[in-house]
């Protein structure tokens, strides 16, 4: 796939660069002395911690994901579930640092005249780019064509019994299949901008799994084998978006009958004060979608137990008893840190979009 440099697709402010920044500073050895909470009136503070399921979703759908496996795969998977789990947000740190990354987490559905919509799922990456043209595919997001080219990669480090390799897509892998399961990634409306529900980002996927995940019942069973990778994809990213105008329609309905002071308060976040979505409204909206978002937390769960089974087998079913335990070597972890480090150069020269 052609890497195709974006105007930092969805960077909507400067705070937002701001928030990822912290993120990378504090994985560095940096330290951020000046709290976010010196900005408490801005329309987007509030999702400054926020990203793509919040770090906290994507750890744990990720974890969880580990516990779907087989007894030939549980062990290595197992051993290395602090890897997968920690590194679950690192296509996050990226998105906004690297050319081509952006796009890989989202699909703007209603981009598409229903005619052209209903024959995507049916096109490869190649039909795609000769239908529509690269340059628009990347525009309008690729996480369906981008899971299943992971599929492809992720099998040939099982077949290669690649260590470091099999980790880091497993770990990627997850955060897209992830992503591919919000409403929000579904559609250029992606944050309420178009509406005036700004915000509505973070509070779907940030805010109310860590106010009600706890409850969640993740038990989704044995992971199965997944034939067609690239239909499962697009199920995922379709179901979706079927889910979006629930997603708007009822946060409306709840913001038109309570007032400003009713629908948003202060939380100490991190030792700052933030400014959040209310307990009493995101109560109130959370039992409107009615497990919605427990459905697709579990969806994705399981969807990556899944291919990462697919890709286990379609290698052969290595043996994977073999494979130890990561661990960095010194050089690892200093390229590792120096890669951090540049995507932190790059995030202190990101500039904000106008409109996306």
């Amino acid at each position: 796939m052609k890497q195709i440099m974006l105007p930092f697709a969805r960077l909507k402010n400067k705070l937002t660069v701001l928030g990822l920044l912290i993120c990378c500073l504090a994985q560095t050895g940096f330290s951020f002395v000046r709290p976010l909470s010196v900005y408490p009136d801005c329309p987007t503070y509030k999702n400054t911690y926020s990203f793509n399921w919040g770090f906290y979703a994507h750890r744990h759908i990720n974890r969880l994901a580990v516990f779907t496996l087989p007894p030939e795969m549980f062990g290595f998977y197992k051993k290395n579930i602090d890897f997968i789990t920690t590194n679950a947000i690192n296509a996050d740190q990226r998105r906004y640092a690297m050319e081509g990354e952006a796009p890989r987490h989202f699909i703007d559905l209603d981009v598409y005249v229903d005619s052209l919509k209903n024959q995507l799922p049916n096109y490869s990456w190649k039909q795609a780019t000769e239908k529509i043209g690269e340059d628009s595919l990347y525009k309008h997001g690729i996480v369906p064509w981008h899971i299943n080219a992971m599929k492809y990669q992720l099998t040939e480090a099982f077949r290669k019994k690649d260590l470091k390799r099999i980790l880091s897509l497993s770990t990627d892998m997850g955060h897209y299949i992830a992503d591919a399961h919000v409403p929000l990634h579904t559609t250029r409306n992606y944050n309420g901008q178009l509406t005036n529900q700004l915000g509505i980002h973070g509070f779907w996927e940030s805010r109310l799994p860590e106010l009600f995940a706890a409850n969640y019942d993740f038990f989704v069973g044995q992971a199965t084998y997944e034939a067609y990778p690239q239909k499962r994809a697009w199920q995922a990213v379709i179901g979706a978006h079927t889910a979006l105008d629930s997603v708007l329609t009822f946060e409306r309905r709840l913001s038109d009958q309570l007032s400003e002071d009713k629908k948003y308060s202060f939380e100490e976040v991190n030792g700052n004060t933030a400014r959040v979505y209310a307990r009493d409204f995101s109560v109130k909206y959370h039992q409107m979608l009615q497990k919605q978002v427990e459905r697709q937390m579990r969806a994705s769960i399981k969807m990556i137990g899944d291919f990462w089974l697919t890709c286990w087998v379609d290698a052969g079913q290595p043996d994977l008893s073999s494979l130890q335990k990561y661990e960095s070597t010194q050089q690892e972890a200093e390229q590792d840190k120096e890669e951090k480090k540049s995507w932190l150069r790059k995030l202190f020269e990101a500039r904000p979009e106008d409109n996306r």
